[in-house]
């Protein structure tokens, strides 16, 4: 195990002994880091969405900045505007929160569809432009919003053309009882964030990137991954099918997912162990009801030759 991964590893338990009882979704959010994507956690308020981002921030030493999401948030409060300094007569730019390695973009579905809009830029091209001129935000550069149920009064759904810029979706749910009762007992969590040391640093974290973007995808798991893309299109069970892009999504989390077991490939596995979280807000159903059942349909669907 090379140094760097060993960190990331690390980080990852220090993060699990913070958030209790949800490994699997602490490794998803690791795994979306790895793989360059950002995250998408919808949620109720309260099972620990914040303490999961800032745990996660601490201990891979990247800077964090949060962003309260509202339905008065403008653009320029996210990305920065121009002003004019009058001491130096010139217009200058000043950065907005966004420009931080982690952003924690909180209740994003609660800000007006033109505010939303304004996450896109950055989300995919990593850089904003403002009056003509674009501006380039930190590296590594790792987005994860949160969004409160659609049935919840004053929130605005999220496009499709924003939704795709997420890798993956996630809930986290209510802890099982052993791990409520053991959050129970010991108090608050956000006073061991303070305690937190970073465990990798962005050379650590900028290298396991790289090393599980390079990890070898065989032709017989390509072939399997465009059966799926295709049977998505052609079954008749969604609106619309996966596209190229989600097939690319797949692929770089299921290589990320592989990293963290230590192997040189991808398995078949990795690519089962990611496709609800990254096709799950990616499909929907003819019906509009949970896609879900459909989408383990569609796996079943597919044989390992």
């Amino acid at each position: 195990m090379t140094g760097s991964r060993k960190n990331f590893v690390e980080a990852m338990q220090v993060v699990n002994g913070v958030v209790l009882g949800k490994k699997l979704q602490v490794r998803l959010a690791f795994t979306a880091l790895l793989a360059g994507g950002h995250l998408l956690i919808e949620d109720l308020p309260g099972v620990g969405k914040t303490i999961l981002v800032q745990a996660l921030a601490q201990v891979c030493g990247l800077s964090f900045r949060r962003i309260q999401f509202t339905s008065d948030l403008l653009p320029a409060d996210i990305v920065g505007a121009v002003v004019f300094e009058r001491q130096k007569e010139l217009f200058t730019f000043r950065p907005g929160p966004l420009f931080a390695q982690l952003i924690l973009a909180d209740e994003v579905n609660r800000a007006t569809p033109r505010t939303q809009s304004a996450l896109l830029e950055a989300l995919e091209e990593h850089r904003v432009t403002v009056d003509g001129q674009t501006y380039d935000l930190p590296e590594p550069f790792f987005v994860i919003a949160t969004q409160n149920p659609a049935y919840q009064i004053g929130t605005y759904p999220l496009p499709e053309s924003q939704l795709d810029r997420f890798l993956m979706r996630l809930e986290l749910g209510y802890p099982e009882a052993e791990a409520e009762r053991e959050l129970l007992a010991g108090g608050d969590r956000r006073q061991l964030l303070d305690d937190l040391k970073p465990c990798l640093n962005n050379s650590d974290l900028l290298q396991c990137q790289r090393q599980a973007a390079a990890l070898h995808v065989a032709d017989p798991l390509l072939d399997y991954l465009q059966e799926l893309l295709k049977r998505s299109r052609d079954g008749g069970l969604f609106q619309r099918g996966l596209s190229p892009r989600a097939g690319l999504a797949l692929l770089a989390a299921a290589r990320a997912w592989a990293w963290l077991d230590g192997v040189a490939f991808v398995r078949p596995e990795d690519l089962q162990a990611v496709f609800f979280v990254v096709a799950g807000h990616r499909l929907e159903t003819v019906d509009g009801s949970d896609s879900a059942p459909l989408i383990k349909q569609l796996l079943d669907s597919v044989p390992l030759s």
